[in-house]
Parts: structure tokens; C-alpha cells; sequence
């Protein structure tokens, strides 16, 4: 059964190509009909989301699925149902698939174990967020023209990744794919904010004008302002001096950077406004693009599941 559980289990090159398809069949077409099928995909999500939940419920739709939304707070969970025990309540509901949110690193996969459905990570904790990665991913193998999805695309580019390492599900999943297309990643964040163990084939850096220094793509993370409380920072204003993405730190990148962030933004704080809304940016492209790479993540989980 093809979970969708890491990025370093994704089928990069297939799902590239699905993703293309979703976005050349609704360019030629937005409202496409569909063909409704009398079948759900569970919707689990543990932790609030705008982005991954939209696309995720647009792409059970464009893929014919009724799309079931659950929340902690709104279901059995709050009444302290174990995660094991929801999955196996969906399942014996006739679920086609279930993507979780979770807080806890490692829950998508505690749910693979007992899950008669695919099982698609929309994130867990601070470990991974494999289809934010490959969005991330497909956004800049369109920007470079889509080159040989086999090959090593993005050999010679180097990207920087600025903010809460540390805490990064983003960052993680992202290294993984970036680094297996041949891309240079570094990583920046306030020592306190950057992993105990050095991530593997990254470089990292506590110097901000280093990473995108000569960087091919620069991407801000979301600044966690619980992390002031947690004492992890001293104070919003040290951040936004030292690591803000802004114009004046721009200079340093080549001359045809381009800007991304993962969402949801705080302007003002890791991203300004003029970056977020300039010509350099990406943000709203990925956005776009979050909904085709979903719908051909459920694309190969659902149908890869189904009984030749």
C-alpha cells in the first residue's frame, strides 16, 4: 500500500509529472466536471491549517472524493480517543485514504500500522512534511524550465533556508528533496533555533548575509513567537535585524533569486512586505501549486491501492 509517510520514500519523478498534469488539465480548464464517487477521504487533522487542508480537500474534490474534515477539538479525539482507535473508526467506515496533522513526530506513521488506507503525512511535529517539500520542489522545477526530473536538476544552485530550523518540519522534508536534485542547502537560523545535530548534507550557518550569499533561491521560514516565551530568542526586534529576508539582504543574492516561504507568513517579522509581494516571489505560486502536487499525491495512493 503506498503511504505517503517522507520525502525520502516519495516517487519524486512520477509525481512530478502527475503534478504537471493537474496543472496543464486545469489551466486548459478550471471547472472541470467530475465524476463523483461514492467514496470519502478522511481529512484528520490535529493542528489547525489553511494552506495543506484546502489543497488537500480541492484535490479529493478535482479527484471525485467527498472530502471529510475532522478536528481534534470537534470529534471523539477531544474525549481522548487514541489515534489508533480514529484510524481504525475510519477504516471500518470505508475510508479511501486518511491525511493526518499531527503534533506528535511520528504519528503518520504509528497510523500506517493499523490503517487498511493509505495513510498521507500533512505534517508531524517537528519531523516531516513531505508534500510541502515536493510543492516546494515542483515550484522550482517549473521555474527552471522542467529539466530531466531524473538527473540532478539542481546541481550547481544554492538555496538557502532562513528561520526556526530547529523546529522545522518544512526544513527537514525540504533538505531531503532539494539535496537528492543536486541543490546546495544551506540552512540559517539564532543558534538557538538550529538543530542539536547538524541535519546531514546541509551546511549551517548562524550568519544570515552567508547563506544567501550568491543563493540561487532563498526561502523564509515562520517564525514561532512561542519561542519568545520558551526563552529561545530575546526579543522579535534581535530577530528581525539579524534574519529578516528584506530587500537590503537581497543584494547579496544572484542577480535572479527567487524568494519562497512555506506559510503562513509574519510580515514584518522573518519576510518583509516588499519581498512577499515583489517580483522575486514565489509564495503565491507555491500556493497554486499546492493543490496539483496534492491531487497527484492522492492520485498515487488511491489508485496505486486499487487491486489491478
Amino acid at each position: 500500500m503506498p503511504h505517503v509517510l517522507t520525502a525520502a520514500e516519495l516517487p519524486v519523478e512520477d509525481l512530478l509529472r502527475r503534478a504537471d498534469s493537474w496543472r496543464q488539465r486545469l489551466t486548459e480548464n478550471p471547472t472541470p466536471s467530475v465524476q463523483p464517487r461514492a467514496a470519502i477521504v478522511a481529512l484528520l487533522f490535529y493542528e489547525p491549517s489553511t494552506r495543506t487542508r484546502a489543497a488537500f480537500e480541492q484535490a479529493c474534490v478535482l479527484l471525485g472524493y467527498h472530502p471529510l474534515s475532522i478536528t481534534a477539538e470537534a470529534s471523539s479525539i477531544a474525549k481522548g480517543e487514541s489515534l489508533q482507535d480514529t484510524v481504525r473508526t475510519l477504516n471500518a467506515q470505508d475510508v479511501q485514504a486518511i491525511v493526518i496533522r499531527h503534533p506528535q513526530a511520528g504519528a503518520p506513521h504509528i497510523a500506517a500500522q493499523v490503517s487498511d488506507a493509505p495513510i498521507l503525512n500533512a505534517g508531524d511535529g517537528a519531523h516531516e512534511h513531505p508534500t510541502q517539500a515536493l510543492l516546494d520542489l515542483y515550484t522550482l522545477w517549473l521555474h527552471y524550465g522542467k529539466p530531466d526530473p531524473a538527473s540532478r536538476w539542481l546541481s550547481g544552485r544554492k538555496i538557502a533556508i532562513v528561520g526556526d530550523i530547529r523546529h522545522s518540519r518544512v526544513a527537514r522534508s525540504n533538505l531531503t528533496l532539494l539535496t537528492r536534485a543536486g541543490a546546495e542547502v544551506w540552512l540559517c537560523a539564532p543558534p538557538a533555533l538550529l538543530p542539536d545535530a547538524p541535519l546531514p548534507n546541509a551546511h549551517t550557518t548562524h550568519n544570515a548575509e552567508e547563506a544567501v550569499r550568491n543563493a540561487d533561491v532563498v526561502m523564509a521560514l515562520r517564525l514561532q513567537t512561542e519561542r519568545m516565551a520558551q526563552g529561545l530568542l530575546p526579543s522579535l526586534n534581535a530577530y528581525r535585524r539579524d534574519y529578516q529576508i528584506h530587500a537590503e539582504r537581497l543584494r547579496l543574492v544572484k542577480p535572479h533569486c527567487v524568494v519562497m516561504h512555506p506559510g503562513p507568513i509574519q510580515r514584518g517579522v522573518e519576510i518583509s512586505d516588499e519581498v512577499a509581494d515583489g517580483a522575486q516571489s514565489l509564495i503565491l505560486t507555491q500556493v497554486r501549486n499546492g493543490v496539483y502536487v496534492r491531487a497527484a499525491a492522492l492520485e498515487y495512493a488511491l489508485y496505486e491501492s486499487e487491486p489491478s
